[in-house]
């Protein structure tokens, strides 16, 4: 049964940067670790191509097996050494090592032995340790022998670093460097002042790097210093220099290989592989795009996110607080607290704020409108504390039954606002902007939840444990709901055949669903729910109630109390933010337990900002087509279409006249094709539809029957018989007229005057048919 395959799995928010990446030999491919996987991305698409997953915990290293360098090692946190070969994404070998691996290293002329850092029984407490990983052929290998190294070390990699092709091994910690000599098992230990006065308050180690040739090491600082160690064979006659520092913390260091380093000429990145940005806190809770179908949720500082999650790649960020961001922890930033879309995508509410302290509030809200010309959100309205407390949510009326768009937001300062889109035209420009409308408020209480039907006629604001229904045609107050069970936590609408419904839950941890036609309530439960989000292409409603062991889903629907799914457990940690995206293409369970999941997919953000969804797909199955095509790609020789999209451009240092006289048939340069030429330097507006271009574009490409090899050409062919051949071919196209015409126009001189290959150049472009300039 297709039923028992689906499972929680982690789709998004594993950082790709928690361990270096590493490229392949040949730079055509680059890892990243992401979480308990490894992916593979192209260097040339920016596109995963393989995920390798095999590892049941966080993977801690990745390095190129230094034997085949199509061959890839990885490390996990739990205890396995796993080697792939990454052109296939086939998992060739494991070994088991035992201990949590936190760093893998394999130092030059280190034969079988690879260097680990594990982790002892008391905590916060590391070693360096050697293993050999034993030759066999099976696939499941014991490697549990290990040889201590170091002692006291600091458990990223970025503080252990191999020199001087592998004669030592240097570790910082804290305000301590060790080096280790293997030859002779000696090691020598560094200090720096760690007194608290200001000038070594920040002399601590954060990182170390050695130069691959030389007996040097270079470290890097708390207070943003770099220095050069040398001479540290000895306790007592080492030096450094101290090197112009950084503003922050040093992060990272690395020798660079040669002395030789290649740029690329403009200086520009080429490529940007980005997963899902980690901000400090959610705040806007997780949304929907719904004309890319994309991710969006807060980014960077000041920006939303618009993330794919069909790719595990960002696509790209909006600027929304457009001011520079200074990273300093003692200044209070403006930050992105709230976020709307309506329309169907043409709108975007965003909320942003500042607060010095406790009577000094900075609102501001933004009104964006999708540009078709610009393909992107262009800021339409500005409006400066639109209420004078936080804003607590904000909600479009998305019913297709209004023309109009309608913004409502609610307030702690007891208030929710109604905002239209009016007419803003002047007599210089048309224009539009918002404005509000109607304002509202129930006994002076704090406004802390909004939402409206699904038909768009109710509006449903909540005022701490109160609950109001509100008709959005004339702002009329129609009912209200109280339950004294605590304030209201989350509001919705059923949907569907459920839109009778109303489901609110409160802090106490009460699911109330009230009934919409009677004024009463229609049943309630004792859960705690953390998230609730309807699905909005059924009447199913998804729960994460919190428990101490974890996080539970429920899915039901609100006409009545029984749950349809439940599965305990799907997060050990606390769940946030939920969200339903609808599938590009419907699934077909057909048990009751699993038909919520048909026509979308359940996403949920967990208080690390993981993203975690239900699936029945291994992460490789849920590669797109496309790339997982691109390995086989790059072995295709090259054609005509291939040079016009730009991709696989060889460079032609040779003349055509200078080609080998034993070389085939050579395909046409598209710079050297008269239709090619026109389709690319001829406005698009004016250009014949497709249909007609794509015959003109084939027949370009094609070859002539009469083309031949350089073998096959005699070299006593005079120049007569090139005439008659000529003569012919353009009989087969020409009509009688023309052909006396060019009889009587071409004369032998002028026939003498034109190489072989020009000859043949005019017979193509004489056969292209350019009628079609003639209607312009």
């Amino acid at each position: 049964m297709v039923e028992e395959g689906v499972r929680v799995v982690r789709c998004g928010g594993s950082r790709l940067n928690f361990r270096r990446a590493v490229f392949s030999v040949d730079s055509k491919y680059i890892f990243c670790v992401s979480g308990d996987f490894v992916k593979v991305y192209s260097t040339t698409t920016e596109e995963c191509v393989h995920i390798l997953h095999g590892h049941t915990d966080l993977v801690s290293g990745i390095l190129i097996n230094p034997s085949n360098h199509l061959q890839l090692y990885s490390c996990s946190f739990d205890g396995t050494i796993k080697l792939w070969d990454y052109v296939d994404g086939i998992l060739i070998k494991t070994f088991t090592i035992g201990p949590k691996l936190h760093a893998f290293f394999i130092p030059l002329h280190a034969e079988d032995s690879v260097f680990l850092t594990i982790s002892k029984e008391e905590p916060d407490i590391f070693q360096l340790v050697s293993v050999k990983l034993p030759k066999s052929t099976s696939q499941d290998v014991e490697a549990r022998q290990l040889t201590f190294v170091l002692d006291y070390i600091n458990r990223s990699p970025k503080c252990i670093a191999f020199g001087n092709e592998g004669e030592y091994v240097a570790a910082v910690r804290d305000f301590y460097l060790s080096v280790y000599f293997f030859k002779k098992k000696k090691t020598c230990n560094f200090t720096l002042p760690s007194t608290k006065n200001k000038k070594n308050a920040k002399n601590k180690f954060t990182c170390v790097a050695c130069h691959p040739k030389e007996d040097c090491i270079a470290s890097g600082h708390m207070d943003g210093k770099i220095r050069l160690w040398r001479n540290f064979h000895s306790d007592q006659k080492y030096t450094y220099t101290c090197l112009h520092w950084h503003h922050d913390m040093v992060m990272d260091l690395a020798f660079t290989v040669t002395e030789i380093t290649v740029i690329h000429r403009n200086l520009d990145a080429s490529a940007v592989i980005q997963g899902l940005v980690k901000d400090r806190s959610i705040s806007t809770g997780l949304m929907v795009d719904p004309r890319t179908k994309a991710l969006v949720l807060n980014g960077k500082p000041g920006h939303l996110q618009f993330y794919s999650l069909q790719g595990d790649k960002q696509l790209y960020n909006l600027d929304i607080i457009q001011q520079e961001y200074i990273n300093d922890e003692g200044l209070t930033q403006t930050e992105l607290t709230k976020a709307a879309f309506g329309c169907s995508g043409t709108w975007l509410a965003t909320v942003e704020q500042r607060q010095e302290n406790e009577n000094e509030l900075e609102l501001q809200m933004k009104l964006w409108n999708y540009s078709k010309k610009t393909q992107g959100f262009v800021l339409n309205t500005k409006i400066a504390m639109p209420h004078d407390d936080h804003i607590t949510a904000l909600c479009f009326n998305n019913a297709e039954s209004y023309e109009k768009p309608i913004l409502v937001t609610a307030s702690r300062d007891g208030h929710f606002k109604v905002w239209i889109l009016t007419d803003d035209s002047d007599i210089y420009k048309k224009a539009i902007a918002w404005t509000c409308d109607f304002v509202g408020s129930y006994h002076k209480y704090q406004a802390t939840n909004c939402c409206f039907s699904e038909d768009g006629s109710l509006l449903a604001v909540s005022f701490e444990e109160i609950v109001t229904i509100w008709d959005s045609q004339t702002w009329e107050l129609k009912c209200t709901f109280c339950q004294r069970a605590g304030k209201i936590r989350h509001l919705c609408f059923g949907r569907l055949t459920c839109s009778k419904y109303l489901l609110g839950t409160t802090e106490n941890g009460i699911l109330c669903c009230w009934n919409l036609l009677s004024c009463s309530i229609q049943w309630s439960a004792k859960l705690n729910v953390r998230v609730m989000e309807p699905d909005p292409y059924s009447e199913h409603v998804a729960a994460v109630a919190q428990s101490s062991a974890g996080s539970d889903l429920f899915v039901f629907k609100p006409s009545e109390p029984r749950p349809l799914y439940i599965q305990k457990n799907v997060s050990r940690e606390e769940v946030q933010w939920g969200v339903f995206v609808p599938r590009d293409v419907p699934e077909s369970f057909t048990s009751e337990a699993h038909q919520w999941l048909n026509r979308s997919q359940f996403y949920f953000l967990t208080k690390s900002q993981s993203l975690l969804t239900f699936s029945t797909k291994s992460p490789e199955e849920k590669l797109t087509p496309t790339s997982k095509q691109l390995l086989a790609e790059e072995s295709l020789p090259t054609t005509p279409f291939s040079f016009i999209l730009g991709k696989h451009r060889q460079q032609q240092g040779a003349k055509l006249t200078e080609t080998s006289e034993n070389e085939l048939v050579q395909l046409p340069l598209t710079e050297n094709i008269p239709v090619i030429t026109e389709l690319l330097h001829t406005p698009a507006h004016v250009l014949p539809s497709a249909s007609f271009l794509c015959s003109l574009f084939v027949n370009s490409l094609l070859l002539s029957k009469e083309t031949k090899s350089a073998e096959e050409v005699p070299d006593d062919v005079d120049m007569e018989g090139n005439k008659e051949s000529d003569d012919s071919d353009e009989e087969y196209d020409l009509t009688e007229k023309d052909k006396e015409t060019n009889n009587t126009d071409l004369g032998e001189d002028a026939i003498h005057q034109l190489s072989k290959s020009e000859e043949k150049e005019l017979r193509k472009f004489r056969k292209v048919d350019y009628s079609w300039l003639t209607a312009l």
